[in-house]
């Protein structure tokens, strides 16, 4: 029974050379004592080439297929189905007699390389451009139009057809679905009590907002321009009474965040990664950073503290080599605030003891670096956090002339930690415990890009 990698055929020739085979496309058979064993045989590769007219439509039922063969028949036409075959990473279907493609191609975003070489096609699809992961598009022996061939023939002219394409490209995806929200508890509507929402939200850098990184987006849709609006309105339509803002560009922050926010009855904060102090001013307004709102109605700023980890990092180096070349060189920030609540913070009337009206409500949002390489450097500045926050508790409470005691101050923390669900999470784990045992009443708000 053949392994179904099966031998090259002749777009290959062109890559590999006449005599050469496409590593691909090796085959090899199962010996007898392998049957007699109860080996299984492994075909995600099927090759049909002949003088095929038509292809039988089980052939869309394979859906475990990551490289399909069609080369060298005499197809007219590829069916729509083939969309189903959404596992695909390798489809040659070049010297046939193909006219046109069926928009469904662009649903095979798995795609790596697709060869439509030597057929008659004049146009194609705009939904290839969906083709993100696509590398190698061979296009070559086709009277395409003008217009097309002049992209194709440029330097990388295989992603700027495909931005070409997915540029103008008809978006009607449906709205995303209503978030489901989780209670984890209800207020004691007899009491006085006092209550807030907040929202947490990376809203991306300008920089890194590029198609090398978000192949899948159209240009038009990773544009600020267009962008902003739609984070305003998912501000807007929340409408949270403390806005912790992650990858915040500062002149962003500056030119639109704060006058926007400021219209709708907040006040915020901000502060840029430390990278900001050693550029000029023309460079420093592209850094990025991060931001608190409050609703003005409900709190009032009370002090507020930049934690720079890189600076930390420094000044606890103590002859670590490990500690200067990996974790000062990542100028990621925190930004912590401490809020006093308002009479309008509060329902069903004011505690008994006036004095509690004015409750403090410590803030901090973060933005631990992102590489999984550097789990290490993660928990650190996760460490770092934890103990400037604790010293930032202790010494603004000589500021509101009172004990700002950290177990029994509530506390808010919202962040971008860069911890995803299969990294074994000893990042979380340690920020839990450590907030159970140095802070009182938590909140954690976790949000990964």
């Amino acid at each position: 029974m053949p392994h179904p990698s099966q031998v090259m055929s002749r777009p290959g020739k062109e890559k590999f050379g006449e005599m050469a085979l496409s590593p691909r496309r090796l085959h090899t058979l199962m010996t007898s004592d392998d049957i007699a064993s109860g080996k299984k045989s492994h075909w995600p590769e099927l090759e049909i080439t002949g003088t095929i007219r038509n292809l039988s439509p089980a052939l869309w039922q394979l859906q475990h297929l990551t490289c399909l063969y069609l080369n060298d028949n005499c197809l007219q036409r590829i069916p729509p189905d083939i969309g189903r075959l959404t596992s695909l990473q390798h489809l040659d279907l070049s010297c046939n007699k193909l006219r046109s493609l069926p928009a469904e191609l662009g649903d095979l975003v798995c795609l790596r390389e697709l060869l439509l070489n030597n057929n008659s096609i004049r146009i194609l699809p705009y939904e290839l451009g969906k083709l993100f992961q696509l590398q190698v598009l061979g296009l070559k022996g086709n009277p395409l139009t003008p217009e097309i061939l002049q992209v194709y023939s440029e330097a990388n002219g295989t992603v700027k057809l495909l931005s070409f394409l997915l540029d103008r490209l008809s978006v009607t995806v449906p709205q995303p679905p209503q978030r489901v929200w989780m209670p984890l508890g209800h207020p004691d509507r007899t009491k006085s009590t006092c209550i807030f929402t907040v929202m947490c939200y990376n809203v991306l850098c300008d920089k890194y907002a590029t198609r090398a990184q978000y192949g899948y987006c159209p240009t038009w849709a990773l544009d600020w321009e267009y962008r902003k609006k739609n984070i305003m309105e998912e501000i807007r339509h929340y409408a949270a009474d403390i806005i912790s803002l992650q990858e915040v560009e500062t002149d962003q922050y500056h030119s639109f965040l704060k006058p926007e926010l400021e219209r709708d009855g907040y006040q915020g904060i901000f502060s840029p990664k430390s990278r900001a102090k050693t550029m000029s001013e023309s460079d420093r307004k592209y850094v990025d950073g991060c931001a608190i709102f409050y609703r003005v109605a409900k709190f009032s700023l009370v002090s507020d503290r930049l934690i720079e980890f890189n600076q930390l990092a420094m000044a606890n180096a103590e002859g670590s080599d490990d500690m200067l070349n990996r974790v000062m060189t990542k100028d990621n920030i925190g930004l912590a605030a401490i809020l006093e609540t308002n009479e309008a913070a509060w329902s069903n009337g004011f505690p008994a003891d006036s004095k509690q009206i004015h409750q403090p409500l410590v803030v901090c949002t973060a933005h631990i670096h992102w590489d999984p390489e550097y789990c290490d450097v993660k928990l650190i500045q996760t460490m770092m956090l934890m103990h400037e926050l604790k010293q930032f508790m202790l010494e603004s409470g000589r500021n509101l002339r009172k004990s700002l005691d950290p177990s029994t101050t509530s506390f808010l923390l919202c962040g971008d930690l860069n911890s995803l669900p299969e990294s074994g999470d000893i990042l979380c784990v340690y920020l839990i415990k450590a907030l159970i045992e140095i802070l009182g009443g938590i909140y954690l708000v976790n949000v990964r890009v």
